[in-house]
């Protein structure tokens, strides 16, 4: 496994070194100074941009338990093809489960002011059993990936959705889908309700989300409204309703879903961050639409066998499937400590690190042929990070007290680097 690790670093650095050599180049002519800058802020985004489309780099490499390596591409329409109308799609294969996935997509522009979108979907692809995406997240690309890495418990689904993107304002975002799925745990895996065993199932459901940043600030230049600075703390929202016997689907449950970031502080010294996610699902619903607490623990004897990268908010010492929740909230603090301003170019930086989670299961008998635990006592794990120590990469220190407290010391320890790098 760690010479996929070697692979994917490899890359990873080599982007960096080449994106940093851009910012190097000052003597450079001003519009081509301009173009790299503008390449810089795509790569950063996830996106190497050519004349009508942008390869998607999120499908570029990737590994994790199940597929092993996973590769393929992505391709998006830019403004140049149309302003008006969006097309996306990628494809990847996994060497390790022999099996192509994709999706393919569009969406029409309904209203330029309110930069509202209809958008259509078909994907046919894996998604990790217990975790939960907002639709109103924006893009979020990471060059790498530490959870995915160590992640082994996966569902094929086949969804086609539809959906209809709007801003109420430049501080409210909101997204509502109807979508139909079907849903194929890749392990052995049985729901039990009402005197039925489902191993595979259909799920029907409708979301509406959406995202409040009540203290973003705005310019208007031109007739068009911009957002300058991201303010915080920010507040997301998402409701689900799934449906029986509507378009096929097998099963009635409701989820609310909440989450709050908040920064506190100067990034260039001393600040911290707070994110609090809750959810709460009530009804028919199967292991694959609960809730995990993002842990990113392997289950091995040895705390260097272990030993692997730690990812940006999951809980380090948590093992993997070693708990699922139908109502759970998580509070995670990190509190960044001014950089060691060693040279202008070497600056380390301590964050200390405290996680809380706190969760529940009202039938877990449902759920057959799988082993959890419940998080009703609380679980706690506190710790630090040395970040960027040689090349974005530093270390990483949890230790797992209270409650949950393994009798082993052992245990209770999780000793992993951490890759961070800033375009």
């Amino acid at each position: 496994m760690f010479k996929y690790y070697s692979i994917i670093l490899f890359l990873l650095c080599t982007t960096l070194v080449q994106a940093q050599s851009f910012n190097e180049k000052d003597v450079e002519p001003k519009q081509d100074s301009l173009k790299k800058r503008k390449l810089v802020k795509s790569l950063g985004n996830g996106y190497l941009p050519s004349k009508y489309f942008d390869a998607d780099l999120r499908y570029l490499i990737k590994y994790n338990q199940y597929e092993g390596v996973r590769t393929g591409i992505g391709l998006v329409t830019n403004e140049a093809f149309s302003d008006k109308y969006r097309l996306n799609s990628y494809v990847v294969y996994g060497f390790r489960d022999h099996r192509f996935k994709y999706s393919l997509g569009g969406g029409i522009r309904l209203a330029e002011q309110t930069n509202t979108w209809l958008n259509l979907s078909y994907t046919d692809d894996l998604q990790e059993t217990g975790s939960t995406k907002f639709l109103t997240d924006k893009r979020f690309f990471q060059f790498f990936e530490p959870r995915l890495l160590n992640i082994n418990l996966f569902h094929k689904h086949i969804t086609k959705s539809i959906a209809l993107e709007h801003e109420l304002s430049h501080k409210w975002i909101a997204e509502t889908e109807l979508s139909t799925s079907k849903i194929d745990p890749t392990y052995a895996y049985a729901f039990n309700v009402k005197e039925d065993s489902y191993k595979n199932f259909d799920i029907t459901s409708a979301k509406i989300a959406l995202q409040w940043s009540p203290f973003n600030s705005i310019t208007t230049s031109q007739n068009k409204t911009k957002v300058t600075t991201e303010g915080y703390p920010k507040f997301s929202f998402q409701y689900t309703k799934s449906f029986n016997n509507v378009l096929g689907g097998d099963f009635n449950f409701s989820k609310l879903d909440f989450r709050t970031l908040c920064n506190i502080g100067n990034k260039k010294n001393a600040f911290s961050e707070l994110t609090l996610v809750s959810g709460l699902a009530f009804g028919e619903i199967p292991l694959t639409h609960l809730y995990h607490a993002y842990p990113n623990n392997i289950t091995k004897e040895k705390i260097l066998q272990r030993f692997s990268v730690a990812g940006l908010n999951s809980f380090e010492t948590m093992f993997f499937n070693e708990f699922f929740s139908d109502r759970f909230t998580t509070i995670q603090l990190k509190h960044y400590l001014k950089p060691f301003n060693i040279s202008k170019s070497y600056q380390p930086q301590m964050v200390l690190i405290t996680r809380y989670a706190i969760g529940d299961m009202k039938y877990p008998e449902r759920h057959q042929n799988i082993t959890f635990g419940s998080l009703e006592k609380g679980y706690t794990e506190s710790g630090f990070e040395l970040n960027k120590l040689l090349f974005g990469f530093g270390l990483s220190f949890t230790y797992r007290y209270g409650a949950y407290h393994l009798p082993s010391i052992d245990d209770n320890i999780a000793l992993k680097f951490t890759f961070n790098i800033t375009l």
